[in-house]
């Protein structure tokens, strides 16, 4: 089943280690700038089960930094582009796309407990709160994305625990949330953050190219329209070195446990 394509990979993990990468199930939710670059890596890596949910289509604004978005699928479910693409690298694996929002009407048709890790890539701070909370108190073993938006330095960005996360605002929300609520989670789980904020120098749509027209997408709705909510300035060096992170923390807990 599986070919050359992990020649390289099981020189450095070892034929243990990456074979037990091929048994692991894991689910990400959220595959923007930072979950999708999460899911490559991790096909790329040998991940054979891969469970990708999201309920966004590709946006024209989605280019400059999500692996999936080309002009070519603008207007596209993001978890079929996703899928498409992770299967290209790697036709055997297991790909399960599930166009989807997680929240509290969601959570239930989700059985945590089916996989081996689970990864936080919500945007959204009540949703992301909630999974938080369920995949703590469950089997699995949770990575989560912090704020990736508004940060230019790729050398800030760091790894610890979500209670000693320092400097980012998202992580700062959440824990008010948590202690607000009394809805603690049951553990702790390790996070990627960076301290730095910088300001969104743009608060109105920007001005697209001369003669410029948008793709037209008639099996999916447009979701181009900026003025409908705030939205922050984002690179894909840093929402890629986020979802490469989480990637690699996944990797580094399958070998340490085959040493």
């Amino acid at each position: 089943m599986y070919s050359e394509i992990f020649d390289r990979t099981e020189r450095i993990m070892g034929a243990d280690a990456l074979q037990d990468v091929f048994s692991k199930r894991v689910i990400i939710f959220g595959i923007g700038g930072v979950g999708s670059w999460c899911a490559e890596a991790l096909v790329r890596t040998g991940i054979h089960h891969l469970t990708i949910v999201d309920s966004d289509c590709v946006s024209i604004t989605n280019i400059n930094r999500q692996l999936m978005a080309t002009s070519a699928t603008v207007g596209m479910s993001k978890v079929e582009a996703l899928k498409n693409r992770l299967l290209d690298i790697n036709p055997d694996a297991e790909i399960v796309a599930i166009q989807k929002i997680y929240n509290e009407e969601s959570a239930n048709s989700f059985n945590l407990n089916d996989y081996d890790y689970v990864v936080d890539a919500i945007d959204s701070i009540n949703n992301k709160a909630l999974l938080i909370i369920n995949a703590c108190a469950s089997n699995a073993k949770l990575f989560s994305s912090m704020g990736a938006a508004l940060k230019m330095d790729s050398t800030k960005i760091r790894v610890g625990d979500f209670w000693s996360v320092e400097g980012c605002p998202l992580g700062k929300v959440l824990r008010k949330k948590f202690k607000r609520e009394k809805t603690i989670p049951q553990h702790g789980f390790l996070c990627v953050y960076s301290p730095e904020v910088m300001e969104n120098k743009l608060t109105n749509s920007p001005v697209l190219p001369k003669n410029h027209t948008l793709p037209s997408a008639p099996s999916a709705p447009h979701n181009w329209d900026l003025e409908k909510k705030k939205i922050n300035g984002s690179m894909v060096h840093i929402t890629g070195i986020f979802g490469f992170t989480l990637s690699g923390l996944i990797l580094q807990d399958i070998v340490s446990a085959n040493q």
